[in-house]
């Protein structure tokens, strides 16, 4: 593969809902261009985008993959991204590297909820975007309807510049109107418009016309005067409403078939902008902001998007420059983590296959293996001209499970495979629960954490089990109490002896406060550290149902000590259970998290989405609505909202989406404390 300069490149993402097409449609990119001999199977595996076993297996893609597309004299790097919901990070990972998209819906089911998602993130990153009617030659395939069905939904203009040439089984080209000529099959044959269709393409025309008008004053004059504009013209005025996203083109394929790619290549290279025609990025450097035009000799500015362990050539990284260039075998400075690191030979990636590259320029996507310390969202620069790109924002995980490993070998390396899954994957993340003592995974759904566990296994090699984890309670007293115990132990030799009198009460702000209050000396001040440690440990262990306890301060006001026998020890175990007797006069109860939820959901579903909280114990705080959503606020416990990714998905067809974050903590009900402590106390018995 050749060297592109970087008004030669185009950085492109394709994105929609599952199964709308992406992935044959970057493999008829390849296939038209003459990059592959044959077209490639999802069925069969022989994908150049779904090359890891994982996706083959389940015939989805699960990480984006770039594929560099070379047509007449440019570049297009082609991110395919998933289409599955839980694998939403990797297409914000794209996105903070694209400069335009491809949204491509399916011809028979319209806009779903995957193009939902993703389009709201093409208007956060507010980018150029094309709208791809893909699988015309599907049955029940209805051109227009599939057009009303994103008219409807998109906050950007809609203008159709084909339409198709046929439909169903006789879809066989597409009818271009900025050309007005008929483009059969993959767009090579260039014909006439059949008689049958020149009425709907004139009419069709004078819209995009007036569209590309808009572009620029000079041409709404032109036209307001002329009522026409040249070829040339509205090729200018079509790239300027493009690159303001006040409009997105509207083009029909059937990637599959082949049919109308070369068309939609040929509005890449002429409407969707290169990097050094997008808006200037800006980074942080040491005297503030910092505008990065891309030009080979700007600063160096390298943002990595993506890191993947490939089980033969290590960790690969990929970047993309967005200033100066990157050369084989140079130091960079990594700003983010402070370290230098090492470039080996980079590369550009197509699927699986590297072809090394001596230089990468600006504007362009590149790889490199075995850094030692980078990872997702790192900005690489030179150490004395020190810079940080910024990173795009990851929703926050929903979906949680408990890791334990499956041989005794995984235990050592259960810690450094979870760390480096979470680098790779800006979605998943992972925590030690001290309340209960378990390693908690956290991701955006049940296959998300499943993908993410047989990548430890095939990548790794580390076994690990999933299970449902355990409420993180926390045990806490209402009121004040108080309790004395005497430790005695005499079995010849030297004995143990060790009295506390001590009051407890609810702790307002804090975790634990202890108080030396004896006067008189009745315990020695030597003695009170053994104290303190003692009761630290029972509020580790916790008392009702083996829950850390918390929010209490203790003071030790009474004791007795025997000038032989006392010994730190016999003050530990005292001060240990005469803290159990007064926590259980104390009104002890359980506290559980809650949690700060939002969930939006179409309104047709407002309704089931409220019934079904009524259920999960929650506090609705507010509602509105907002463009056909509504957006409900609630207060809901962590145990009501493990598994609530799935039930929101099955209530709502997949459309509602929720963020949820830790708030506070709260007493839990009595008859639902009462189940936890029973179940905590038979646990207990049967180990």
């Amino acid at each position: 593969m050749k060297e592109y300069k970087t008004e030669a490149i185009r950085n492109i993402a394709l994105v929609s809902h599952s199964s709308a097409g992406k992935t044959m449609l970057a493999e008829a990119f390849l296939h038209v261009t003459g990059a592959t001999t044959r077209l490639g199977k999802i069925e069969d595996g022989t994908t150049v985008s779904d090359f890891e076993d994982e996706e083959i297996r389940r015939g989805i893609s699960l990480s984006t993959s770039v594929i560099p597309v070379e047509y007449k004299d440019v570049k297009i790097n082609v991110l395919d991204t998933p289409g599955y919901l839980d694998f939403v990070g990797e297409v914000i990972s794209a996105l903070r590297v694209a400069d335009g998209a491809i949204a491509l819906v399916d011809s028979v089911a319209g806009v779903e909820v995957g193009t939902e998602i993703t389009w709201q993130y093409l208007d956060k990153f507010n980018l150029p975007r094309f709208v791809v009617i893909n699988k015309m030659d599907r049955d029940n395939a209805n051109f227009k309807k599939a057009l009303a069905s994103i008219q409807e939904f998109s906050s950007v203009r809609l203008i159709p510049v084909q339409l198709p040439w046929g439909e169903k089984q006789a879809f066989q080209g597409v009818i271009d109107l900025l050309t007005m000529k008929a483009y059969k099959g993959d767009g090579k044959t260039v014909v006439d418009i059949p008689a049958e269709y020149r009425a709907e393409a004139e009419e069709a025309r004078t819209a995009l016309i007036e569209a590309a008008a808009e572009g620029e004053d000079a041409l709404l004059e032109k036209y307001l005067e002329s009522g026409e504009l040249s070829p040339e013209e509205i090729i200018r005025g079509l790239k300027a409403v493009v690159r303001n996203v006040s409009f997105a083109p509207v083009f029909v394929a059937a990637g599959a078939a082949e049919i109308g790619i070369i068309p939609l290549l040929d509005a890449i290279v002429s409407l969707m902008p290169s990097p050094a025609e997008i808006p200037t990025p800006v980074a942080q450097g040491k005297d503030g902001e910092e505008k990065l035009p891309a030009s080979d000799a700007g600063p160096l500015a390298v943002y990595v998007w993506k890191t993947t362990a490939d089980p033969f050539v290590g960790k690969l990284t990929y970047f993309r420059v967005y200033s100066g260039v990157v050369n084989s075998d140079t130091r960079v400075w990594n700003q983010t983590k402070g370290v230098e690191e090492r470039f080996g030979t980079v590369a550009v990636m197509r699927g699986k296959e590297s072809f090394p590259m001596k230089v990468i320029h600006a504007g362009d996507l590149g790889v490199v293996p075995k850094l030692a310390e980078t990872s997702t969202g790192n900005t690489l620069c030179d150490r004395a001209h020190p810079l940080v790109l910024p990173e795009p924002e990851y929703p926050g995980a929903l979906y949680q499970v408990a890791i334990s490993p499956k041989t005794q070998a995984d235990s050592t390396k259960i810690s450094p495979t979870l760390t480096r899954l979470c680098e790779e994957d800006k979605t998943l993340s992972w925590h030690m629960e001290s309340a209960t003592g378990q390693t908690i995974l956290q991701g955006m759904g049940e296959q998300h954490i499943d993908v993410a566990l047989r990548r430890a296994e095939t990548k790794f090699q580390v076994n690990l089990i999933a299970s449902e984890p355990r409420i993180p309670y926390k045990e806490a007293i209402t009121k004040k109490g108080q309790a004395m115990y005497r430790h005695k132990k005499q079995t010849g030799g030297a004995g143990q002896f060790g009295e506390v009198h001590l009051r407890i009460e609810p702790l307002a702000e804090g975790e634990f406060e202890f108080v030396n209050d004896v006067f008189g000396g009745a315990i020695s001040s030597s003695y009170m550290p053994a104290i303190e440690k003692g009761i630290r440990n029972v509020m580790a262990e916790g008392i009702l149902a083996g829950y850390p306890i918390s929010g209490v301060k203790v003071s030790v006001y009474d004791g007795k000590e025997h000038p032989v026998d006392s010994k730190p020890i016999a003050f530990e175990i005292a001060g240990r259970e005469a803290f159990k007797l007064a926590f259980m006069e104390a009104g002890p109860v359980l506290n559980e998290p809650i949690m700060d939820v939002e969930i939006i959901v179409p309104e047709a579903n407002m309704g089931d989405v409220l019934g079904d909280l009524n259920t999960r114990r929650a506090r609705v705080q507010g509602m509105n609505s907002e463009r056909g959503h509504s957006i409900v606020k609630a207060f809901v416990p962590l145990a009501e909202m493990l598994r609530y990714t799935t039930q929101l998905r099955s209530m709502t067809g997949g459309r509602g989406v929720f963020r949820m974050k830790f708030d506070h903590y709260e007493m839990v009900p009595p008859h639902i404390a009462q189940e936890i402590i029973a179940r905590a106390q038979k646990e207990k018995k049967e180990e």
